[in-house]
């Protein structure tokens, strides 16, 4: 394998579940060991990139193919695409799949307890009593990957835990070499 290979690592998983703050954990430890590395997190490319769509289907599945869109220019140029949306529908996830190629699919699993438990804004809670309408996960669906390459359930271990099991798992499917502190 070479530095400069191209691959997607796509977190994927319910609002709160873990998926950015995992992905901000993996990117610096992308670049120590020699990777030029992007991450496209899902509610920054919607700011920036979808800015005027809506939470519709339709708009949120703009959303997820702008960002696939842009991990494959990435990936084709020999950088890293660390994405992290909560990307809902699994036949889109898997357009972007067969787009990109190179893909890693990481399910950052967590209750749906845990997840208004964990949210500091109430999002949650509006939804549950319907004051938020089209919210994944309560009044809009959240469909979970078949066959991702991985799970990480977020109430099992820390953000720091599930890092390190990415790159353990990256390692495993030939993405990373195995750790080896870059001077060596």
């Amino acid at each position: 394998m070479t530095e400069d290979r191209g691959f997607c690592v796509w977190f994927t998983g319910l609002s709160g579940a873990g998926k950015s703050t995992i992905a901000e954990l993996l990117v610096p430890a992308l670049r120590e060991r020699g990777h030029k590395v992007e991450l496209l997190d899902g509610d920054v490319v919607r700011t920036h990139l979808s800015k005027g769509l809506g939470f519709s289907k339709e708009d949120r599945d703009t959303n997820i193919l702008r960002i696939g869109f842009v991990a494959n220019l990435l990936v084709r140029n020999g950088v890293v695409a660390v994405c992290s949306a909560i990307s809902p529908y699994r036949e889109i996830r898997d357009r972007n799949r067969e787009l990109i190629g190179d893909f890693v699919e990481v399910y950052v699993k967590a209750s749906l307890e845990e997840v208004t438990r964990r949210d500091v804004k109430g999002l949650y809670e509006k939804a549950i009593a319907g004051e938020i309408s089209n919210f994944t996960g309560v009044s809009d669906p959240y469909e979970e990957p078949e066959s991702p390459e991985l799970v990480i359930d977020t109430e099992q271990c820390s953000p720091q835990q599930a890092a390190e099991i990415v790159l353990a798992k990256l390692e495993e499917l030939g993405r990373l070499k195995s750790n080896q502190p870059a001077n060596a």
